[in-house]
Parts: C-alpha cells; sequence; structure tokens
C-alpha cells in the first residue's frame, strides 16, 4: 500500500505517553500509525528527533472580522494561528455587527472559506433578545454553540441580569462559554480609580471578587438547570474552590486557563508592558498566580485558550482607562506552552490533552484532537530542545506587537500539516489557505 506522506520515526505524543512511530496519512486522513518501515509515500518524511502531535485547538480567538478590521481579519488572524501550530480555531461573537443572528453567522462563514490558513468555527452571541431562538441557533452549521459575556468587556454583547442569563441557560444543550465577572460589580468600582490612573489599577478596579461572585453565580444555575457551562480565562485563587466543589458534586463545568495569566504577574507586567498587559479578567498578583499554578497540577483546568485579543499598537497607547482591554496571542500560545513543558513546569502529555483532545471532546470536534487511525492529519512536528527568540516583528498578527517580544522560548515548531498538507515551516506559510469550517456533532 502506497500513502500521500509518511512521517518517520518521530516520538508521537498523546494525552497518555509518547512513543517512536511512524504515522502515514492517506487523502487527509491518518491511515496507519506504527511501524511502517518499508512502505512506500508519495512524500516521506525524516523526523527522528523531532515530536509530533495534534495540530493546536484554540477555543477563544477574536479575530475582528467583520467591522475591526483593522486591528486583525479571519485571513491574518489564521495565518498567526497557523504559524503558531494552531490548525484549527473558535472564534468569539463580540464583531460588529455582533454574530448573534444566523445570518450574521452565515455571513462568517462565507467570509472564512477560502480565507482562513486553519480549521474554522464561530460562536453565536448570546442576548436577551435572542434568547428563546438559541435552541435553534446553536445547531446552525460552523458553530460549536453559544458565548455569553455577563461581565462586558470588548464589544457591547452583555448578558449580567439573572433571569436573562437563567433563559440563555434554559435554551438549548450544548456547552456555553462564558466571560465571568460581575457587570455591577466591575460598574461600581470604576468609581475607585485614582485622580492620576495607570493600568496598575486594572485589577483593582476589576478585582478577584468580580470573578468570584460571577462563577459562583454561573455554577449555582448550572446546577439548577443542568446546562453544561464552560468558563473561560480563570483568573482568580478565589474560584478554583468553587469550581472544584461544582465537578466533584458533577456538575457540567468546565473552564480555561490563558498562558499569559500563568506567565505575567502584576505589578512587573504593568511596569514593563503598561496598557499591553490590560485585558478582562486582568493579570493579577503572584498570590493568584501561585493558585492557578496549583490547580493545573491538580487537573482542574480543561484547556488552554490564547484569548487573542488584537489592538493596534496606536490603540494600546492610550492612557488607561481609554486604552482598550486584550492582547495578541494565537501565534504564541503553543510556543509558551512548549517552554513550559520544556522548563518542567507542564508535561507535553498535558499541552496534548488540554490543547488538542479535550476542546475536540468538549465541543464534539469532529476528527480532531488526536493522532489515531481515522482523525485529519493535523499535525505539529517540533524540535523539543530548540531555542529560539519572539520578535514582533515578524510575527503575524495584524496588530504588529506581542507581549512576549525578546522572551526567549525553547520548543520550536518546525512543521504544522492541515489534513496532511504541509502548510507552515519554521514559522512561515506555505502554499495557499486551506482551512475548512469545522464539523461539530451531538453533544
Amino acid at each position: 500500500m502506497s500513502f500521500d506522506l509518511i512521517i518517520h520515526g518521530a516520538t508521537v505524543i498523546t494525552p497518555f505517553g509518547r512513543e517512536r512511530q511512524d504515522v502515514a496519512v492517506l487523502n487527509g486522513i491518518i491511515e496507519a500509525v506504527g511501524d511502517l518501515s518499508g512502505f512506500e509515500a508519495t512524500e516521506i518524511i525524516d523526523a527522528k528527533g523531532l515530536y509530533l502531535m495534534p495540530g493546536g485547538i484554540d477555543t477563544q480567538v477574536h479575530f475582528r472580522e467583520p467591522g475591526l478590521t483593522h486591528k486583525e481579519d479571519l485571513a491574518s488572524g489564521s495565518l498567526a494561528a497557523i504559524c503558531g501550530g494552531v490548525t484549527s480555531f473558535l472564534e468569539m461573537p463580540n464583531t460588529k455587527p455582533e454574530t448573534t443572528t444566523p445570518q450574521a453567522l452565515a455571513d462568517k462563514v462565507s467570509a472564512a472559506t477560502g480565507r482562513c490558513w486553519s480549521n474554522f468555527g464561530f460562536f453565536f452571541g448570546a442576548t436577551p433578545s435572542n434568547a428563546s431562538h438559541l435552541s435553534e441557533f446553536e445547531n446552525l452549521p460552523g458553530t460549536p454553540g453559544v458565548k455569553i459575556f455577563v461581565g462586558s468587556s470588548t464589544g457591547d454583547l452583555l448578558v449580567d441580569k439573572e433571569e436573562d442569563l437563567r433563559q440563555v441557560l434554559l435554551n438549548g444543550h450544548k456547552r456555553v462559554a462564558v466571560h465571568s465577572e460581575d457587570e455591577a460589580r466591575n460598574i461600581e468600582r470604576k468609581a475607585l480609580i485614582s485622580d492620576h490612573p495607570t493600568p496598575h489599577e486594572h485589577p483593582f478596579l476589576r478585582d478577584a471578587e468580580s470573578a468570584r461572585i460571577s462563577t459562583e453565580r454561573l455554577i449555582r444555575l448550572c446546577e439548577e438547570t443542568g446546562r453544561p457551562i464552560h468558563i473561560l480565562h480563570i483568573s482568580t485563587a478565589d474560584e478554583l474552590p468553587l469550581i472544584e466543589v461544582a465537578k466533584a458534586k458533577g456538575l457540567p463545568i468546565t473552564c480555561e486557563i490563558t498562558p499569559q495569566h500563568l506567565w505575567f504577574a502584576a505589578p512587573s507586567c504593568y511596569d514593563k508592558l503598561g496598557t499591553k498587559a490590560q485585558m478582562n479578567p486582568p493579570l493579577r498578583d503572584a498570590f493568584h498566580q501561585r493558585a492557578l499554578w496549583d490547580a493545573l497540577d491538580r487537573g482542574v483546568f480543561d484547556v488552554f485558550g490564547s484569548d487573542h485579543a488584537p489592538h493596534t499598537i496606536e490603540e494600546k497607547a492610550k492612557p488607561y482607562p481609554s486604552s482598550p482591554s486584550g492582547m495578541p496571542g494565537v501565534e504564541t500560545i503553543l510556543p509558551v506552552l512548549l517552554d513550559f513543558a520544556a522548563r518542567g513546569k507542564i508535561s507535553y502529555e498535558t499541552i496534548v490533552a488540554m490543547f488538542c483532545a479535550r476542546p475536540a471532546e468538549l465541543y464534539s470536534i469532529k476528527r480532531k484532537g488526536n493522532v489515531e487511525l481515522g482523525s485529519d492529519a493535523d499535525l505539529v512536528l517540533f524540535d523539543p530542545n530548540q531555542s529560539w527568540t519572539v520578535d514582533e516583528k515578524i510575527l503575524h498578527s495584524k496588530s504588529g506587537w506581542s507581549p512576549y517580544d525578546g522572551v526567549t522560548l525553547t520548543g520550536k515548531i518546525r512543521s504544522v500539516f492541515l489534513a496532511g498538507q504541509l502548510v507552515s515551516s519554521n514559522g512561515q506559510p506555505v502554499g495557499t489557505p486551506k482551512g475548512r469550517c469545522l464539523e461539530f456533532g451531538e453533544q
């Protein structure tokens, strides 16, 4: 039998371990894994000394199209994704117009087709006015389900009243992704801003109690309605025991951690980066950061997500609090995770579990997230020992900057494959965009 591609001798990483194996691809699908010595293929790659993993699935990105394309668009955002080893992404609905109608969703899918370098899906935005229709809308082609902002961030989407939130949760059955901050407390605390504000005040104004109140309410409503809830970008020590108790009770609560909440801590991040460190929920101090690392070690978190939320350098240069919240990260999330692994802070198996397999499982993404027979051959080949320095000038986001600029990381992505075809080599694109709309099964 002859294959289209055989990757020979790589160390294949799964959530359960690693083993030196060959991987064969035919018609975009993984057809064989094991010792394939003697088999023929159109292309054979010698990958001895390299590690092979499934392509990353970033379940939280903001690519700003339509309406905000001076910051990013689907082409530039997906290019950054593929060059960073992210072969599939789920994009958020806070664009202009918001993705809150079937037509807006269909327009995004149409705009992505033929232009996206990575595979794509788009969250459907919940509002009080569309709540009664969400059980229908969550099953439309191209969407993994519903996103709720219970605390305002970039854009106008907001479901902050408890009865509205309850109605959203009662209409549908798919897992909902939630930005969890308490809007009333955030508004109240705006009055505490100083006369000469700086970005250092951001985690004080959007404090840990805001996140705790919101997450506590979400868990209570999850128990009341039975609706699976996925809490995005956990940032506080205060939320962790609530989540652990909920999970121990068997409630369908899952949650995300971003690499930036693990990498950066106040006050030093605001000293160095100023408004570039400003995001929602905020980067917090070492007490919260240590708690997040401890929770990661205990297996509290389900997925890694980038919360790629680009703004231009000019926008971020505005004085706080006029400066917008958010930072780019889709191209650096996997490299930062690989660096964590190289330093022994997490395992490569944890990366594959939380950035590949578990995201596919949570949103029932067909044929993604694993190096196994029958899966799509979306693959990342990397050198775990090669160090390199991040240079924001050669990254691909339209925003033109990175909070990791000048940082040396260990773990270099060599090749990225989409359906068995090489689409990125050494951080640069190859060929033309080949991303496809993701297929979602029943949850």
